[in-house]
């Protein structure tokens, strides 16, 4: 209702304050120059109060999530070498019940590297497994596995479970 009214207002003291500038004498300019800051402070408070009240999953932190995280395995999405080829950042759609840890297993084959995820419960770590933290932002899901030793350049990450390659993230303008 309150939303309604500032329309409203905009509506009519908008148009009428404008005309009252142009054509009116300097106190009534100054009662419509204060009429139009006082509407449009409003339009920016009830906009900051809207914000606050919208509580989205991905705005929630990830220790949220490990609570009652069901065991999934993600596909990855898109798959980066970070930093000095040292890093590899995966990332993919977030779930509601997002974990906050990912189990990552890497195999190298030739210039392919083989990427499998895993989250739920922890289970006993295999050669070449690393559990790692998950960050969650804008409703993606991400992780970064560290590489040791670094990567070479024509290193290609692929899905594990298909052999697909994974592609690279589109640069963003």
């Amino acid at each position: 209702m309150l939303t309604f009214s500032l329309g409203l207002a905009w509506l009519l003291l908008a148009p009428l304050s404008l005309w009252v500038l142009i054509r009116g004498r300097n106190p009534a300019r100054i009662g419509a120059l204060l009429t139009l800051a006082l509407l449009e402070a409003a339009t920016v408070a009830m906009t900051a109060e809207e914000r606050e009240a919208a509580v989205v999953a991905h705005d929630v932190p990830p220790r949220v999530f490990s609570i009652g995280c069901a065991e999934r395995t993600p596909v990855p999405e898109t798959a980066r070498l970070s930093g000095a080829r040292d890093d590899l950042t995966l990332s993919w759609a977030a779930a509601p019940d997002e974990c906050a840890t990912a189990q990552v297993t890497l195999r190298s084959e030739g210039r392919r590297l083989r990427v499998w995820i895993h989250e739920g419960p922890p289970r006993e770590e295999r050669r070449g497994m690393r559990t790692v933290s998950v960050h969650i932002a804008q409703g993606a899901a991400s992780l970064r596995v560290p590489l040791d030793p670094p990567a070479s350049a024509r290193l290609r990450p692929v899905d594990g479970r298909t052999g697909h390659p994974i592609p690279r993230p589109t640069p963003t303008r």
